[in-house]
């Protein structure tokens, strides 16, 4: 495996650093630190991998370092022995050298500000996502609202992220902005064709938002349209951030982390408190992907209820539609706002649960005490069944789920006996669809008790 060295020093953001902070940056012994920024890094340095199991990235580069130089002028980082992708005749990619500086950034704040912040508090939970994201710039005052989130799977197939294609270049037509996960597949191609129509409208500040987190990056490595990447501190303030900083979102197809992100999203609009609340939301695919979109919307109604279904418009192979039914939502929420003299840049007033705010870890017994019965209030549900997809999606791709399955064996889920059928009719045609990996055979993380 070839591999290079080189110094790169920040273009922008991040030019000076306390004695402190340089040292919680290169000194192993320090809260761990260091080891997180090298995983993340390494993960940045090889974009446009196909691979999506952290362990064989760290595996092909064991001898990578980083280490954060200090200096009365700034900082530099000084990179051995790493991926030769992210360097064009010895010099880093300019947008690789963004992302690589925004990993130290964002993992820095996170260490030294968060503690601030009362976690077990649901409103200081919101804060410290705004504070996260302001931090990395990423909350623009007086622009108008024009962020569409785009959630779908890593793992799709050709026609798939064609489609994801047309329906970022309908939304880049109609000057709409783009935010995914900032991973591969369905989280590439919606800023792909909304790049290419920006440049069609001469739209010079196009936003692609990129918003991912520490366990899911190695994965999940940002795409290169990517020009602003935030790395949240968990899973679920990453989906906090999403829907906050969100006007619209959108769902392609995917696998358990896309119906993990559709669960979180109607469990917090079926709360009471959010009655009022607009969100357009639109669950759409090709005409190829009429089955898994037919799917999972009877998969909502059958554990959810059909009002769930309410809150989103199922649209098939029709990137116009999509983009005008979020255009014209979008303005709904702009109305909305300033009616409610609410900012465009963050939605303060959606109400979250403090279950869709508690960090869920996917042990083994965290799993199999989940209560994933349908006599408990439906967004208490909704927040249950994301823990199972949040759990899979870790046992999948996440290097700490991947080794507790290898050591422990695959997780074991058990509920009530038709909801659990569904939930595993569900994850079958995932299974099937080749929707859980990238490549290579999949072995399932998970066993369902029905």
């Amino acid at each position: 495996m070839q591999t290079i060295s080189a110094s790169v020093s920040p273009r922008a953001h991040l030019s000076l650093l306390t004695q402190n902070e340089v040292a919680m940056l290169t000194d192993p012994s320090i809260d761990g630190l260091y080891e997180l920024v090298r995983k993340c890094a390494l993960a940045v340095l090889n974009s446009g991998s196909n691979s999506d199991d952290g362990y064989s990235i760290i595996d092909q580069y064991p001898d990578f370092k980083i280490e954060v130089q200090g200096f009365e002028r700034g900082i530099r980082l000084q990179i051995d022995n790493a991926p030769t992708g992210a360097f064009v005749d010895g010099h880093i990619i300019t947008g690789i050298r963004e992302h690589l500086f925004s990993v130290v950034r964002d993992l820095l704040y996170t260490q030294t500000t968060l503690r601030q912040y009362d976690l077990s508090d649901g409103q200081q939970t919101s804060n410290a996502v705004f504070h996260l994201l302001r931090h990395a710039d990423a909350l623009i005052a007086g622009r108008t609202p024009s962020m569409v989130v785009c959630w779908g799977g890593h793992s799709i197939n050709r026609v798939e992220y064609d489609y994801t294609k047309e329906v970022g270049h309908e939304l880049g037509l109609r000057k709409l902005d783009i935010c995914t996960g900032c991973g591969p597949g369905a989280m590439k191609g919606p800023m792909k064709g909304a790049a290419i129509a920006h440049a069609k409208q001469r739209i010079q500040d196009g936003r692609y938002l990129g918003i991912t987190e520490p366990g899911i990056i190695a994965a999940e490595a940002p795409n290169p349209i990517v020009n602003e990447l935030v790395i949240m501190p968990d899973i679920e303030k990453r989906l906090e951030a999403f829907v906050r900083v969100g006007h619209g979102i959108i769902v392609f197809p995917g696998g358990p982390g896309t119906a993990e992100e559709l669960l979180y999203l109607l469990g917090i609009l079926m709360h009471p408190d959010n009655a009022d609340q607009p969100m357009p939301l639109v669950i759409t695919g090709p005409t190829e992907s009429k089955p898994f979109l037919l799917q999972v919307d009877a998969f909502i109604r059958a554990t959810l209820g059909d009002e769930a279904a309410n809150h989103y418009e199922l649209v098939i192979n029709d990137p116009v539609r999509v983009a005008q039914h979020m255009k014209a939502g979008i303005q709904s929420v702009h109305d909305f706002r300033s009616a409610q003299q609410d900012a465009f840049t963050y939605n303060w007033k959606l109400h979250i649960d403090r279950s869709f705010q508690e960090p869920f870890a996917p042990t083994h017994e965290n799993m199999a005490s989940l209560n994933l019965s349908t006599e408990q209030p439906v967004h208490e549900l909704a927040a249950n069944l994301r823990r199972a997809f949040s759990g899979i999606v870790a046992g999948n791709v996440k290097a700490p789920g991947v080794q507790a399955v290898r050591e422990h064996g695959p997780f074991q889920l058990t509920g009530d006996p038709a909801l659990m059928s569904k939930m595993d009719e569900l994850l079958r045609s995932f299974v099937t669809q080749g929707r859980m990996k990238l490549e290579g055979e999949y072995t399932p993380c998970y066993q369902i008790h029905t």
